[in-house]
């Protein structure tokens, strides 16, 4: 019998096609090859979701593919309210959530940081020991994600051992360079793989996991 312990093991970095709105983007994700699927549940955005229209494009996410829920200081009793009706697998908080906020919902979750010039990431992660992990956007005041804008790649904390996701202005064409620079655990894009606001491009999608394998 081999030994499995001894086997190499080849990392790659995930993906989330975060913002979706359609069932043909869904589709068009999960056949791309997408590791996580984002719907945002904040009304302010032009790519939220309601409830009615979360469980219908749920409805097209198959076995090992994630589905993300993202909200954004989000009414508690509202949100354990919703999480009855939808079959969600991991919650991503983009406010002010404090641990004890986070925690509540008994789900797990990940922490979005906004990449502020004075803010430690290291420093910051430590407030949400039990995240899951942490997602790094681009800082813009007034606005708590989905800005299309990157942030200055070198201060990704490539060294820290935690699950780290690169989020914040990626396209196909960046995607390399942004892979070199940070090697993240995840990255997270929508923008850049949009024909419109809110509306996906299935070519944009393909090309971006194409780019990721290849890199």
């Amino acid at each position: 019998m081999s030994d499995l312990t001894s086997c190499p093991v080849q990392a790659r970095t995930r993906v989330k096609i975060c913002g979706l709105t359609r069932r043909d983007d869904v589709q068009a994700a999960v056949k791309a090859g997408a590791d996580a699927l984002g719907f945002v549940f904040y009304p302010p955005s032009p790519r939220s979701v309601t409830p009615e229209q979360a469980a219908d494009l749920l409805a097209e996410v198959p076995p090992f593919v994630v589905s993300v829920g993202l909200f954004v200081n989000p009414d508690p009793v509202q949100l354990q309210h919703l999480l009855k009706q939808l079959p969600l697998d991991l919650l991503q908080f983009h406010g002010d959530e404090s641990e004890e906020f986070c925690v509540q919902f008994q789900r797990p979750y990940i922490k979005a940081l906004r990449m502020k010039p004075e803010l430690d990431p290291v420093k910051e992660a430590a407030k949400w020991p039990s995240a899951k992990g942490f997602l790094l956007d681009a800082y813009q005041a007034g606005v708590p994600g989905g800005t299309g804008e990157r942030f200055d790649w070198q201060r990704f904390p490539s060294s820290d051992e935690r699950p780290w996701i690169l989020a914040g202005g990626l396209t196909p064409d960046n995607l390399v360079e942004a892979l070199q620079i940070t090697q993240p655990y995840a990255v997270d894009v929508s923008g850049g793989v949009e024909a419109s606001r809110g509306i996906k491009c299935p070519m944009k999608i393909k090309e971006f996991l194409a780019r990721l394998a290849e890199a």
